[in-house]
């Protein structure tokens, strides 16, 4: 089995350095603190020139988040969708899902920023980052925006890339406002129902449903998924699974089972494209017992099969 593994922080730094022919100890931020967590800004035609006008730009899932701003036509893969973005963007990834995004006419401006899970910790913010609704690895955050948004944004970079460069004792305690005022922007465009705030047990067990599916795709296809079942999420959150039907269904119109397979489908045409995966190695890291039996699921879903959808 060959795995499709997560691109890490020094595997990017590695990458940035040859594609922007710059020293390795050059691109990492001054008087830097590793108990802070990592946090990085840069400019995207300074770090990408080379790899744009090579086209080696790769498709994958990388072990850290990061916020982009970009300027130009440019395409966006993120999960098993496409989007294209005809002149300003603002583009979130997370480490739960693969993306790759191309600009279509010449070199475009930009920048774009690096974070570890650490950099926002809930001792720092107060928030577990994924369950912020922007790292929601069903939703699509890549966003369309007016000049005067770019705008806007762009001087939020500008103020992170100057106090990264300060001798400012806290400026990674500022610095850390600035990301959560660019992740607040994105979450401003997303549809108001994505980003309700769990008011009562209903909507807690649903969160808790959410997060507990989606840790289940750890961004390795060397950890084969457990939990399959509305019963086997019902077990894990302690309560009786017909309790977790009927609030999955108030709240979302969805059953329990659409919802689960629904990401595994995305999963799965995540690793049919963009991994040298077979079909029954997927299977097994899915969670099928058969290979004949992924096979079926897969077809009812989309109505093709694994392999047609490869091609």
């Amino acid at each position: 089995m060959t795995p499709h593994k997560a691109t890490t922080l020094e595997e990017f730094y590695q990458e940035i350095a040859g594609n922007s022919s710059q020293m390795l100890e050059a691109l990492l931020p001054p008087d830097f603190q590793k108990e802070v967590g990592h946090f990085n800004v840069f400019d995207i035609q300074q770090t990408y020139k080379h790899a744009i006008e090579k086209k080696i730009m790769p498709y994958n899932r990388r072990a850290y988040y990061k916020i982009s701003c970009m300027r130009g036509k440019n395409r966006a893969e993120y999960a098993d969708k496409i989007i294209q973005i005809e002149q300003y963007g603002l583009l979130f990834a997370t480490p739960k899902v693969p993306y790759h995004w191309f600009p279509l006419e010449g070199v475009p401006d930009g920048q774009f920023c690096v974070f570890t899970e650490d950099f926002l910790a809930p001792a720092k913010t107060g928030l577990q980052i994924d369950s912020l609704p922007i790292f929601n690895a069903t939703g699509i955050p890549v966003f369309e925006l007016s000049k005067s948004k770019w705008e806007e944004i762009s001087h939020i970079f500008f103020k992170m890339q100057k106090e990264i460069m300060a001798d400012y004792p806290y400026k990674y305690d500022l610095i850390r406002n600035y990301v959560m005022e660019l992740i607040h922007y994105g979450q401003q465009l997303q549809p108001k129902e994505s980003i309700r705030i769990p008011q009562n047990a209903a909507e807690r067990i649903l969160g808790l449903f959410i997060e507990l599916l989606e840790r289940q795709f750890s961004g390795t296809e060397t950890h084969r998924l457990t939990l399959r079942t509305a019963s086997d999420y019902a077990n894990r959150l302690a309560v009786h699974v017909n309790h977790l039907n009927k609030t999955i269904k108030e709240l979302t119109g969805k059953s329990t089972t659409d919802i689960i397979s629904g990401r595994l489908i995305q999963e799965a045409k995540i690793l049919l494209r963009q991994t040298t995966l077979n079909v029954s190695e997927i299977a097994y890291t899915l969670g099928f017992e058969e290979t004949a039996h992924f096979s079926n699921f897969f077809k009812k879903h989309t109505g093709t099969s694994p392999s047609n959808f490869r091609v």
